[in-house]
């Protein structure tokens, strides 16, 4: 409630805006939200409505405040605009309101009743984030009697059942769900689409529907994608960061905030993916239209040589996120749609949305039956494309996740437990450290991932894959760390010879998702320098052994 209780800035006025407290408040989030949703509109490319779920009625200033900062996607423009319009002609609702002309693009919902208002306020409850599931999901609703148009999955997932004054039970193409600590950018909605389009594209390819009888091939990393059931359902997904100072709190304000930030995931560490080749997932320009196959392909093939495969690296979640309190809690009552997923930031296509739909109602009509089951399908499963990784890491705006503790036994990594203890117990015995338990505390008790390690951990990961699978038996060195036959031209080099120029700029234009802006140019032209920075290489750089003299 603290966010509703103060006055929200005057709408349309002039001159700088009024002092908003400095105590946490989700009104700066929601503004700086707001800007970038009006300046998707203001493209011409995308027509958004934005639907605010609250516990509890708000009072309506905010409303009208929140509709005037959406003025490109329909909000209600300032006074002399609004004096100019209608002297051009009257007003455009008398004839009755059609869906894309509603009123305003805000609307509001109170998704708790008194009873439940209380559950709706506890952060733990993770009743909020199966309010946002079931609106956009718009799953038909099952009561007593409604039971037998089910049965057989007679189901229309295309119809939705929700009421049809949401704006969410309107026809979107995407929908995208978000907690308000969370940015939602251009940048993230065009990167989703493409690798939506990429996977779509994978899995209609017609090279895939044989290799996808026997699921991972030999090389171990290798996944294809089919339009059977038992095929993968990846959909992708994202990760939230935030920025961290390379200091503490304290030293933070002695400098004035000086230094230096960097953006950090908490909620996943090295040990919570892994990596996959998806062959032919790269699509082209005009919606899913394949370049490895068909048609599309003389462009794509043109670029490759021999035996090199089209398609694209892929990071695979392989655990949860793991949030800290209270997140984490709200997560074990209403988990993520997708496995691997977040809770907190979320989008889905209309197509991806009636197939998580029928594989959820799937399983609801068969529990208890473990064969049926089988023939639902697998559940769906985060990925996110290598070659854009920082698109799908979302900015979360208030800096406060980091320097949390995780909840013992709820922490990134679960699934090594074991092994990091291990680790501890071995810096514990060696005592050779000065500040032994604060270094041991941040080695071992916060997880702090930045995000430019991510893409290294994940490129030296797919690397070290291939290198595995290339080198032969008789060639492998038992005593040699690191790769042998193929390494990262950019991650694997040695400290005397210096990187060449173009690998780091391949790696910044990665960083700064221009290899899915301008998707066309590096996909399809026959320019193949920045093939291996843009994921899209999948046998790396070969290691020039020297002679031994």
């Amino acid at each position: 409630t603290i966010l509703w209780e103060p006055t929200p800035p005057p709408i349309h006025s002039a001159g700088p805006d009024f002092w908003i407290s400095e105590q946490e408040t989700a009104a700066t989030h929601l503004e700086r939200n707001l800007e970038e949703i009006d300046a998707m509109c203001a493209t011409g490319q995308i027509a958004a409505r934005v639907q605010v779920l609250v516990c509890e009625p708000i009072p309506g200033k905010w409303t009208d405040w929140m509709d005037s900062k959406l003025v490109n996607c329909g909000g209600k423009p300032a006074p002399l605009e609004e004096k100019a319009k209608q002297q051009e002609g009257g007003n455009p609702y008398d004839a009755g309101v059609e869906v894309d002309d509603r009123p305003s693009p805000i609307q509001v919902v109170v998704v708790a009743s008194a009873d439940t208002a209380d559950t709706c306020h506890d952060l733990k409850s993770g009743f909020m984030e199966k309010r946002m599931q079931d609106l956009i999901l718009a799953p038909p609703y099952i009561s007593g009697d409604d039971k037998k148009h089910l049965k057989g999955g007679s189901f229309d997932p295309a119809v939705k059942t929700t009421h049809p004054d949401l704006v969410s039970s309107d026809d979107h193409d995407v929908y995208i769900a978000m907690k308000w600590s969370s940015l939602v950018t251009v940048r993230a909605v065009a990167s989703f689409l493409q690798a939506s389009a990429d996977i779509a594209v994978a899995a209609a390819s017609p090279n895939n529907q044989m290799a996808a009888k026997g699921e991972k091939n030999a090389d171990g990393v290798t996944v294809a994608l089919s339009n059977e059931p038992s095929s993968p359902f990846l959909i992708p997904s994202f990760l939230r960061v935030s920025y961290v100072s390379e200091e503490n709190n304290k030293v933070a304000k002695w400098r004035m905030h000086g230094d230096f930030f960097h953006p950090a995931a908490w909620e996943i560490c090295k040990d919570s993916f892994d990596m996959t080749w998806i062959p032919d997932s790269l699509s082209g320009n005009g919606g899913v239209t394949p370049i490895c196959y068909g048609e599309g392909a003389t462009s794509a093939s043109r670029k490759l040589k021999g035996d090199e495969e089209c398609g694209q690296w892929w990071v695979y979640m392989a655990e949860e996120q793991m949030p800290t309190t209270p997140e984490v809690y709200a997560n074990e009552v209403t988990a993520p749609l997708v496995q691997g997923g977040s809770n907190y930031f979320w989008m889905l296509t209309e197509r991806q949305r009636q197939e998580v739909l029928k594989q959820k109602v799937c399983e609801h009509e068969n529990k208890g039956d473990d064969d049926k089951k089988k023939k639902c399908g697998e559940a769906p499963q985060a990925v996110m494309p290598l070659g854009d990784l920082q698109s799908f890491q979302i900015n979360f705006t208030p800096n406060t996740a980091l320097g949390k503790k995780h909840n013992t036994g709820r922490r990134p990594g679960y699934s090594r437990e074991k092994e990091r203890e291990r680790d501890r117990e071995l810096v514990r015995e060696r005592k050779q450290l000065k500040g032994q338990d604060d270094i041991e505390k941040a080695l071992f008790d916060y997880t702090v991932y930045p995000s430019a390690l991510f893409h290294k951990d994940a490129t030296v990961k797919a690397a070290r894959a291939r290198d595995a699978v290339l080198t032969k038996e008789s060639d492998k060195d038992k005593d040699r760390i690191g790769p042998q036959t193929v390494k990262s031209s950019y991650y694997d080099v040695t400290i005397t010879k210096p990187r060449e120029a173009t690998s780091a700029w391949c790696q910044h234009m990665a960083r700064k998702g221009l290899c899915s802006l301008y998707a066309p140019y590096f996909r399809e032209s026959t320019d193949k320098r920045c093939m291996e920075a843009c994921g899209l290489s999948k046998k790396f750089s070969k290691i020039v052994k020297e002679k031994e003299k």
